[in-house]
């Protein structure tokens, strides 16, 4: 259910209520009694509870097994290949001028 925010139009009380979202706006004032009216806010975003969204929350039982297996395999196929690519070969330096005074 969301939480709506309101306003007191006579004693300025800000309170906020947890409503239904069929439920008509509405309520009173925990101060004065005077029907509040309903502020419209950006919301409060989602609220997550319990322990959070994990990578192993919704794992099945033999899915490590899977996991280690893809691991290995793609291991095999770099030795496979000869390894990583060997690196780019580097433009020669220009050549230094030897100035030293006879």
């Amino acid at each position: 259910m969301p939480t709506y925010e309101y306003k007191c139009p006579k004693c300025g009380t800000r309170f906020e209520r947890i409503q239904k979202i069929s439920a008509p706006p509405g309520a009173p004032c925990p101060k004065c009694g005077t029907k509040a009216e309903r502020l419209i806010s950006g919301g409060h975003g989602l609220v997550f509870k319990g322990s959070g969204f994990y990578e192993t929350d919704y794992k099945q039982p033999g899915d490590k097994a899977k996991h280690d297996k893809a691991k290995s395999e793609k291991a095999q196929q770099k030795q496979k290949d000869g390894g990583e690519k060997p690196p780019a070969p580097s433009k020669p330096d220009a050549p230094k001028s030897d100035s030293k005074a006879d």
